[in-house]
C-alpha cells in the first residue's frame, strides 16, 4: 500500500485558499467544502466553498492580467508554460498519489496515463504560443480608386478573460487542456475544478506562482457547481467559456453564457460504441474493449459502454470480455494491485448500480458483475450486460461507470444504424482487418473520433470533439488556439 508522503499529507492538513489575482485568500463567505476519499468515504481535506462574490474578485483579478498578459511576447508564454510543464514533471509522483486519493482511480494509471498526458499537452501548447499568425490577402474593392493601393490582412488576438469549468474524472489533464491554450493564447483564466476533485487545480496554481506566471493571468476558484460554477458561466466580464462535464450541465452553461453572447466550447457527454467484425481478432477485441469501458472504473466521457459484435462470434467474444473483467481487481487505487479503483462519489456509486437494477428489470442478463464488489467506499463491479434492446435505457444514456452492454449485428448497413442510434457522437471503434469494411464504415459512422483495432488513442496533436450532443468545437491539436482567439480583418488604403 502507498501512503501519502509527508509533503503530500501535510498539504492535504493545511487550510487552502483561493488563488486570485496571485493572492491566496478565503472564500468570502468563510465557507468549505468537505473532500472525500472515494475509497474510504473519509474527508481527507476541506476547501473554500467560493461563489458569486468570490468569483467577480477573480474576474476583476483576469481583467487587470489580461491587459498586460495580452502584449506579453509570445516568447514570454511559451517559456513559462515550458516552466510550467517542468515543475509539474518535478511533483509528477505527488500530483499521481493526489488525483488517486482524490477521485480514486489507481496510482499507476494516475502516474503513467493522467501525468505524461498532462506534461506532454503543456509542452505541445506552448510551442503554439509563437505559431499564432494571421494572412494577407489582395482583395478587389470597386470604389477604392485604381491609383491607391489596398492592404489587407488578418491577425488573431486573445479573446479575452477565460472561465474554465472542468470535471472530476480527469481533475488535472482536464485543467491543463483549458489553461495551457488559454495562457499561449494570451487570455487570462478563472479555473472552477469539479467540487469533488479540486485538489490537483489548487496544487497546479501554486506551481504556477512558483514559475511566476504573473499574478491574475490563472485564478483558481474551489465551490459547487450551481454556486461558483454558474457565476462563472453567466459573468458578463467573462469572453469565453470552456466546459467539459455532462450534456445535460453543458446546456444550462451554453443558456447561460449565450446570455452575454459569451463564446463557448463545450467538450460533453457520450456513449460510444465499440464495433466488433466478424474478422476480428477476438482475444485483442476482448481486451481492447475491456480497456474501453473498465479503464477509470468506466468514467470517461469516450467509454466504450456499448458493444456490437457480429452474430457469428458473439458467444466466444463475451465469453472472453467476461474473463476480462473478472481478471480486473478491484481495490482502493494506491495499492499497487489495484487495477479498478471507485468511483468518484457515493451519488455516481448509487447511480451506476440504479443502472444495472434498470438492466435486470429490462430483461437483460448479468453475465459478470452487477454489485459492489468492495462495502468500505464507492465500488462498482466491472460489470458484462447482455439480452437488452436497443432502446433500453442502459443502451442510450451514460451511465459513466463500469458497465457495458454487449448487442449483436448482422449486415454493416445494420451496424451503422445501430451505432449511429444515439444522441451523442464523441467518438467510436472498429475492430477489424478487413480494410474495405473499415473504409466502408470511418465515413458513416457519426462520431468525432473514429479509432480501429484501438480505443481512447488520444495524443496531443489530434483534434478532440463530438458531434450531435457531444459538444460544440474541439480540444487539443491546433484547434484551442481558435477558440481562444479572435481574428480580426484589417484594410488599408494607401
Amino acid at each position: 500500500m502507498t501512503q501519502p508522503s509527508s509533503v503530500i499529507q501535510s498539504w492535504l492538513d493545511k487550510r487552502h485558499n483561493l488563488f486570485i489575482g496571485g493572492q491566496w485568500r478565503p472564500a468570502a463567505s468563510g465557507q468549505t467544502l468537505d473532500v472525500y476519499n472515494p475509497a474510504t468515504a473519509e474527508v481527507i481535506s476541506r476547501v473554500p466553498a467560493g461563489d458569486a462574490t468570490d468569483i467577480d474578485a477573480a474576474v476583476a483579478a483576469a481583467r487587470e492580467a489580461f491587459n498586460s498578459w495580452r502584449r506579453s511576447r509570445p516568447s514570454q508564454r511559451e517559456k513559462l508554460l515550458l516552466d510550467l510543464a517542468d515543475a509539474l514533471e518535478d511533483r509528477a509522483d505527488d500530483f499521481a498519489l493526489l488525483e488517486t486519493l482524490d477521485n480514486g482511480k489507481p496510482v499507476t494509471f494516475s502516474r503513467q496515463m493522467d501525468m505524461n498526458l498532462a506534461i506532454d499537452f503543456i509542452r505541445y501548447t506552448a510551442g503554439w504560443a509563437t505559431k499564432i499568425e494571421g494572412r494577407s490577402m489582395t482583395p478587389s474593392m470597386p470604389f477604392v480608386p485604381d491609383d491607391k493601393q489596398i492592404v489587407a490582412y488578418t491577425r488573431r488576438e486573445p479573446v479575452g478573460v477565460v472561465g474554465a469549468i472542468i470535471p472530476w474524472n480527469f481533475p488535472l489533464l482536464m485543467a491543463v487542456w483549458k489553461v495551457a491554450p488559454a495562457l499561449a493564447a494570451g487570455c487570462s483564466i478563472i479555473l472552477k475544478p469539479a467540487e469533488d476533485t479540486p485538489l490537483s487545480a489548487l496544487l497546479l496554481a501554486e506551481l504556477a506562482e512558483q514559475v511566476g506566471l504573473p499574478a491574475g493571468t490563472f485564478n483558481v476558484v474551489t465551490g459547487l457547481g450551481h454556486t461558483a460554477g454558474a457565476a462563472l458561466a453567466g459573468h458578463p466580464g467573462i469572453n469565453k467559456v470552456a466546459f467539459t462535464g455532462s450534456t445535460p450541465v453543458g446546456k444550462l452553461i451554453g443558456h447561460a453564457a449565450m446570455e452575454n453572447m459569451t463564446r463557448t466550447t463545450l467538450e460533453l457527454g457520450g456513449k460510444s460504441p465499440v464495433m466488433v467484425l466478424a474478422d476480428a481478432d477476438i482475444e485483442a477485441a476482448a481486451a481492447g474493449a475491456a480497456q474501453a469501458i473498465f479503464f477509470n472504473q468506466g468514467q470517461v466521457c469516450t467509454a466504450g459502454s456499448r458493444i456490437y459484435v457480429h452474430e457469428t462470434i458473439h458467444d466466444i467474444f463475451v465469453a472472453k470480455l467476461a474473463d476480462q473483467a473478472r481478471g480486473l481487481t478491484l481495490a482502493p487505487g494506491w495499492e499497487t494491485t489495484s487495477t479498478l479503483g471507485p468511483l468518484v462519489s457515493a451519488k455516481q456509486q448509487r447511480r451506476v448500480l440504479d443502472y444495472i437494477d434498470q438492466a435486470r428489470s429490462d430483461g437483460g442478463t448479468i453475465i459478470t458483475g452487477g454489485g459492489k464488489g468492495i462495502e468500505t467506499g464507492y465500488f462498482v463491479e466491472p460489470t458484462v450486460i447482455s439480452g437488452l434492446a436497443q432502446g433500453s435505457r442502459c443502451v442510450q444514456e451514460e451511465i459513466f461507470g463500469p458497465v457495458v452492454v454487449v448487442q449483436t449485428f448482422r449486415e454493416l448497413d445494420e451496424l451503422v444504424e445501430l451505432a449511429n442510434d444515439s444522441p451523442y457522437g464523441l467518438a467510436a471503434s472498429i475492430w477489424s482487418n478487413d480494410l474495405s469494411a473499415v473504409n466502408r464504415l470511418v465515413p458513416e459512422i457519426e462520431a468525432g473520433s473514429v479509432w480501429v483495432n484501438g480505443h481512447n488513442l488520444l495524443d496531443a496533436s489530434m483534434p478532440f470533439g463530438g458531434f450531435k450532443q457531444s459538444g460544440i468545437g474541439r480540444e487539443l491539436s491546433d484547434c484551442p488556439i481558435e477558440h481562444y482567439t479572435e481574428q480580426k480583418s484589417v484594410v488599408m488604403i494607401v
